[in-house]
Formats: C-alpha cells, sequence, structure tokens
C-alpha cells in the first residue's frame, strides 16, 4: 500500500555548509571542478564561482547566480554558459547589447578551456581548474608568532584611513550577498584582499578536530599535541589575487595549531627555501597565518591568508616582519568576527524558518529573543490534540499507482490545508502519521482555549476541504480531538529531534479520528474538550452562544482500553440537521443508553433517514438482535481501532 511515509521521511539537513541527505555527507565544494572567475576593473569587482556539470546557467549584470552588478555595459542577461566535460560553451543571448570578446575577437558562441578566459566589458572571465590540497609539505617557520584577541585589541593600524575605507564597504558587501553562502564567503574573500595588500591568497578553512581522550577527562587546555590528526580539513572557499594561477595548498600544521588553539598564528620563512617544493604560485610567499573564528554557526572555522613581504625575501624574517603584520592581523580578526556573528545570525535565520513550520506567528512571536533549547524544553501541560486524517486516501492512490506525482501534489495540498489551518489557529504541528496530520495546543505558551481553538481549526479544514473537492482531488477528511494532561517538546537527540507529544490523550485523538469510520461522522471529540469550551465561554462572555453545534453519540470503549469515554460530534453549518431534530436525536440516545431499544427505534422514526447518527444506532441494536444485551450498561465496546 501506498503511504506518504516515504516523502515525509525524505529529510535534507544543512549543516556547516554540507548537505546531508539521508545521512550521506556531501560537501558543497568540490575542487576538482572547474570555476569560473569574473574580475573587473577594481579589486572588488570580482567572485569566482563553481560551474555545475551539463546545466545551463544565464550571466549576466542582473542574474541569480552569475551576477556581475559593477559593469555597465554587460547585459541584465547576457550569454548562457554550460559546462560540458572539460569545455565552457558560452553563447551571446539575442537581447544582449555590447559584444563578447574571446581570443581578441568578437564572437557569439564559443567553446573555452581551462585557463583560457573570455570578456564583456571592463570584465574578464576565465576558467579555471585549480584545486585546494591541504598539505603536509610545508617547510619548519624560522619564526612563529601566537597573537592572543586581547594583544590583538591593541594593535593600532599603520594605514589607518585604507583600512577604515574597506571596513565602510562591509555593510553593502553583506547586504547585497546572495543567501548562499559560497557567495557571502566569496565578498569577505575579496574584501581581505582588498584589505591586506600583501596577501596573495586568502581561504576559508574547517577542521573538524578530535580531542584526545585523556586531555578531555583531565580538563586540560586543548593544545595541538593533544590533537589527534584523523580530524579532516576543508577547504570552503578560496580565491587569489589578480590573474595569479596554479593551486592553492595551505599549511596542514599551521590549520589545525590555530584552530585547535582558537587563536591567531603566524609562521614566517625564507622565500628561497620555499623553493624546495612544488608550490606554483606560492613559491614567492614568505609567511602566513591562520586566523580562528570559532563560533556556534562556524564550528572549527579559521581564515588561511598567505603572501610576501620583499625586503625580507633574502633573509631571515625579523621581529620588525611580524609587527608589520600585526595590522593585518587585527584586520582578519576585524573582518572575521564580523563574519561569524553574521554567520550565526543566519543560523538563527535559518532556525526561526524552520519553526515556522510547526508553530504559529503569535507563538513565534513570544518565542522571539528566547533560548530555543529552554522554550522547547519537554514539559507536562494541558492541552488539546487533533488527529486529521485523508478519508479515500487507500481508494485513489490504488487508482493512481502509476502517477505517483500527480498522487503526491493532492496529497500535499491536502496537508497544506490541515497544517495551515492548525497553525492559523495557534497550534503546533506535531508530527505526520501516513496520510494524518496531528497538531496540538496549550504548549510552548499556555492557552486556556485549546480545545475552542482546536475545534475552530477543525471546522476550518473541512470547509477548505469542500474547496478542494470541488478540485476534484478525491479526499474527505476526518478530524478527532481530545483534551487532557500530556508532555510536549522537543523530543530526540541533538541530529535528529522533532516537536511532538505524547500521553493517554494523544491515543485517545487517534481513536476519536479512527471511530468517524464506525460513525460515518466526519469529527469527533471527546466530551472533557467540550466541558472546556462550555467553561471557558461561560468566563469570558456567558450572553453568547458556542458558535458551533454537537451532539453526544453515546459512551464508547475504545479497542484496547480499559475506560469509556463519552463521544461529542461536532457539526458543521452544513449539516441539515435541525434543532428540532437534534432534540429528538438526544432523546433515543438517552432511551439507547437506557436500554430501552423499542422506545428509542419509534423516537428514531422522527429524525431524517439520511443521518449517520440514527443510522449508526439502529444498526447496533440490529447487530445485537435487536434485543438489549443482559449486561448492558449503556456503553458500546468497539472491537477494532
Amino acid at each position: 500500500m501506498f503511504s506518504t511515509h516515504w516523502f515525509w521521511h525524505v529529510r535534507f539537513r544543512m549543516r556547516y555548509g554540507v548537505l546531508v541527505e539521508n545521512g550521506t555527507q556531501h560537501s558543497l565544494r568540490n575542487p576538482s571542478m572547474p570555476e569560473l572567475i569574473a574580475q573587473g576593473k577594481n579589486l572588488d569587482h570580482r567572485w569566482r564561482r563553481m560551474l555545475p556539470a551539463e546545466v545551463t546557467v544565464l550571466l549576466g549584470r542582473n542574474t541569480s547566480s552569475f551576477r556581475v552588478p559593477w559593469d555597465d555595459r554587460i547585459s541584465r542577461e547576457h550569454v548562457k554558459i554550460t559546462l560540458v566535460g572539460d569545455l565552457l560553451k558560452v553563447e551571446k543571448l539575442p537581447n544582449a547589447a555590447n559584444p563578447v570578446f574571446f581570443n581578441g575577437r568578437e564572437t557569439t558562441k564559443f567553446e573555452l578551456q581551462a585557463g583560457e578566459h573570455f570578456a564583456i566589458g571592463s570584465t574578464t572571465f576565465t576558467l579555471t581548474r585549480e584545486a585546494a590540497h591541504v598539505s603536509l609539505d610545508h617547510p619548519n617557520p624560522i619564526h612563529q608568532k601566537t597573537f592572543s584577541s586581547e594583544f590583538l585589541r591593541n594593535v593600532r593600524f599603520r594605514n589607518a584611513e585604507q583600512r577604515i575605507e574597506v571596513l565602510n564597504r562591509l555593510p553593502d558587501i553583506i547586504s547585497s550577498a546572495a543567501v548562499n553562502e559560497q557567495d557571502l564567503l566569496n565578498r569577505i574573500c575579496t574584501t581581505l584582499l582588498s584589505g591586506i595588500t600583501t596577501a596573495s591568497t586568502v581561504g576559508f578553512v574547517r577542521c573538524s578536530l578530535k580531542i584526545k581522550k585523556e586531555a578531555a577527562d583531565k580538563g586540560k587546555p586543548v593544545k595541538h599535541d593533544r590533537i589527534e590528526e584523523t580530524g579532516s580539513i576543508d577547504v570552503l572557499h578560496w580565491d587569489r589575487r589578480g590573474s595569479q594561477t596554479g593551486d592553492f595548498r595551505p599549511s596542514e600544521s599551521l590549520i589545525r595549531q590555530a584552530i585547535a588553539n582558537e587563536e591567531t598564528i603566524l609562521h614566517q620563512w625564507k622565500s628561497g627555501e620555499r623553493q624546495k617544493v612544488q608550490f606554483t604560485v606560492d613559491l614567492e610567499n614568505d609567511w602566513a597565518f591562520v586566523c580562528a573564528i570559532h563560533g556556534d554557526a562556524t564550528p572549527g572555522w579559521g581564515i588561511y591568508v598567505t603572501g610576501s613581504q620583499r625586503s625580507s625575501a633574502l633573509n631571515s624574517p625579523r621581529d620588525s616582519d611580524a609587527d608589520d603584520l600585526q595590522g593585518d592581523i587585527k584586520f582578519c580578526q576585524l573582518v572575521g568576527s564580523v563574519l561569524m556573528n553574521l554567520m550565526q545570525v543566519r543560523q538563527l535565520e535559518r532556525r526561526q524558518a524552520s519553526l515556522r513550520n510547526f508553530f504559529s506567528p503569535i507563538v513565534m512571536d513570544t518565542m522571539a529573543g528566547q533560548d530555543p533549547d529552554v522554550v522547547l524544553a519537554p514539559k507536562e501541560c494541558d492541552v488539546s490534540v487533533m488527529f486529521c486524517d485523508l478519508r479515500g486516501f487507500s481508494k485513489t492512490s490504488e487508482e493512481m499507482e502509476k502517477e505517483l506525482f500527480q498522487l503526491l501534489g493532492r496529497v500535499s495540498s491536502s496537508l497544506d490545508v490541515m497544517t495551515g489551518e492548525i497553525l492559523k489557529h495557534g497550534g503546533v504541528i506535531g508530527d505526520f502519521h501516513g496520510d494524518a496530520a496531528m497538531g496540538f495546543w496549550g504548549w510552548p505558551l499556555f492557552q486556556p482555549d485549546t480545545a475552542k481553538r482546536a475545534v475552530h481549526a477543525g471546522l476550518a479544514i473541512q470547509a477548505g476541504f469542500r474547496k478542494i473537492e470541488s478540485r476534484e482531488l478525491g479526499f474527505q477528511v476526518a478530524i478527532g480531538i481530545a483534551s487532557g494532561p500530556a508532555v510536549a517538546g522537543k523530543i530526540g537527540s541533538q541530529d535528529q529531534a522533532k516537536v511532538t507529544v505524547f500521553g493517554p490523550v494523544v491515543n485517545l485523538a487517534a481513536r476519536l479520528e479512527g471511530l468517524n469510520r464506525t460513525l460515518n461522522s466526519a469529527m469527533l471529540m471527546d466530551r472533557a474538550s467540550l466541558d472546556q469550551i462550555l467553561t471557558y465561554q461561560a468566563t469570558i462572555s456567558p450572553e453568547k452562544s458556542i458558535p458551533f453545534r454537537w451532539r453526544s453519540m453515546g459512551w464508547f470503549q475504545p479497542y484496547g482500553m480499559n475506560t469509556s469515554i463519552e463521544v461529542m460530534e461536532v457539526l458543521s453549518n452544513e449539516d441539515e440537521l435541525s434543532e428540532e431534530q437534534l432534540a429528538v436525536f438526544s432523546e433515543a440516545m438517552d432511551l439507547f443508553q437506557a436500554g430501552e431499544w423499542n422506545a428509542c427505534r419509534k423516537r428514531l422514526m422522527d429524525v431524517p433517514t439520511s443521518d449517520h447518527g440514527r443510522q449508526f444506532l439502529l444498526d447496533h441494536m440490529l447487530s445485537c438482535g435487536d434485543r438489549t444485551p443482559d449486561n448492558w450498561h449503556g456503553i458500546v465496546k468497539l472491537k477494532s481501532k
């Protein structure tokens, strides 16, 4: 049997720039993939983007990802580009105003290999296949210096005006950056290259350090020699100045040491000594530092910066050289702090966005500014629980066995009605069970009218489904509501948790939803829910009547339960029973429970034959041989769920 479990249980999580799909990690940046580098007139008019394989994307001044906003000679959509194997196919769009130049010639369609470029206006676009390789093949530094945050606070910038000018552009850079993390890192990388004039390459790295157990157990500070070497190092993004080419090979030992100690560490060496290894562009570098920017949203992150001080290229590094770099290191730490805080804000925004799928706007506003772990902690409270189930789903799924995506669309539209009304009426989305949705009221905020909210949400769901039926989606809905004490909150592990509620009241709501099949009804609730509604209404506005109708469907003992409950049916305005007919049915119900079944049958003659309540009582009495059982106590014992 087809079930909606299959698509509700496919979960995607975004954590720290890694896509996790069903437990499998996929890196967002494949260092071996070709990339396109755009470079305008100014240093900060630059980006570096990974090219998706076999996907055509648009490049222009106002496109989604490959956007070049700084060049007014580039049209809003200028060319379309497609990576096929190792070649980049470029084609000028018909509406593009200015020419595209390749190999010095104006052309409209061509193919690029790695190392080649084309130009539009004042911007050059270069295809590259450079990669980042974290390496231990680095010479030992002649000079190493560690900079604490306290020390850097007292460092004065030597070229303060230039630093301030770059920092003043940060708000514009941040506001114009896309939500995409890669785009933000690209812009911050360009900012660092603008502010650190001696830097040749800047990269963002992440180290998943593994602390040795003996160090953690003793509560000692985590130093480099107590870090296991098995933790992976990822290069999240990197770029270099100008048109220099070659792979990026940052020092593994420097990265581990700086991030493990959560400090900034500088390594210096002779330029000549670097020639002992093959480092392409890094041949001319004589220093590198890593600035740790560890935070909740940037765990194990660092900024790797490398460059050259030409004055000491032939000599051993001097203390004065390190002093010259102090301003650069302070600038990097300042920009890194901005990035760390921005990533934290974005993480909170993502968390809040995900919570909007479960909580109503009123609840979200109340929770704003509070610690989610505290607010979402499980606690005991009085709740009203609703189960909504699709009727006709099994039949429809069999009929649409070969049209599963269309079926998915229908189910999604139906569940949207359910969840939308639960949230609109101040509820919480608790879970999905097959083709059913569960919502509840009374947590994380106290609500004195939980049952009233649940019933109003149920009536709104029914109204929504009547519209769905008019679009021939083929489903109806059955609803069960129960009220009582329960435990609600975020339950699960750190990586896999959900907001839900549990307790006998949850099981009761599910049984009431299932009882709709037996009674051929649409919405049932327990007596506790009705009593709460009547009490609340009498408290706030005793002169007003309850804005919906109901009737008792009798006492039932659900299958597998030892206790019996009085079941109330909620009637919508679409129900054709008049008040007089409801009164007659109530009299017949009293006779039924008293065991006076002959009198009950006679009284039911004045209830319309189309009424499902009338039909249930007649069918039940017939199943008992039209005579009251000897051990009759007015309770219908259900033989199945």
